[in-house]
């Protein structure tokens, strides 16, 4: 588990003993993510490589730059408001089509909806400029429970096959404000 120091950039990894009745699962094959003691989790593949930025958490599959992939994901704390109305859809279709890439092509939205949450995603083609090599983007955003995740997934196109059942593990494992008392228990605090 990574925790940021107060006022700076740097992350400290600190590792935790599991308790032995611990409520954590996940899929054979992947680890668990957790941000913000349960502002955001899902799962990841667990031999990925994980880089903390300054505002968001980066997973490759190899260390850059001989990672095939990003998976990158930030979040907010929204204010109290009533979240339900807000556009969801039309936001990812908005951020699709002002994207700044040479995109091909552009899929229509997938909504998701969960007990506590609204996810809606979107994919485009583009051609990397640097590669002149065809790769997709898929952006997700995501709402429920006062918080606001950005999940965007850039890959090459001739990877798909491989690469498309890592972003439906994300999507399926994806909770928004399930917030953890003790990561060494894994059980959420009560309402």
């Amino acid at each position: 588990m990574s925790k940021r120091k107060k006022g700076k950039p740097e992350w400290i990894k600190e590792t935790l003993q599991m308790s032995d009745n611990h409520g954590w699962n996940s899929k054979p094959g992947y680890k668990i993510f957790v941000a913000g003691r349960g502002a955001v989790r899902f799962d990841v593949p667990q031999d990925w490589h994980f880089e903390p930025d300054e505002k968001s958490f980066c997973f490759h599959d190899a260390p850059p730059p001989n990672d095939d992939c990003r998976l990158e994901v930030s979040y907010n704390h929204l204010p109290e408001n009533d979240w339900s109305l807000f556009p969801l859809a039309h936001t990812v279709k908005k951020i699709a089509i002002e994207d700044r890439r040479d995109v091909i092509e552009q899929s229509e939205v997938t909504t998701l909806k969960r007990q506590t949450a609204r996810i809606a995603w979107i994919q485009i083609k583009f051609i990397d400029p640097n590669e002149n090599r065809e790769a997709y983007s898929r952006i997700c955003v995501g709402l429920g429970s006062r918080i606001q995740c950005l999940i965007t997934f850039d890959y090459w196109a001739d990877q798909a096959e491989k690469l498309t059942p890592v972003w439906d593990e994300v999507m399926n494992s994806l909770v928004l404000g399930l917030y953890i008392r003790d990561p060494r228990t894994g059980f959420a605090m009560p309402d």
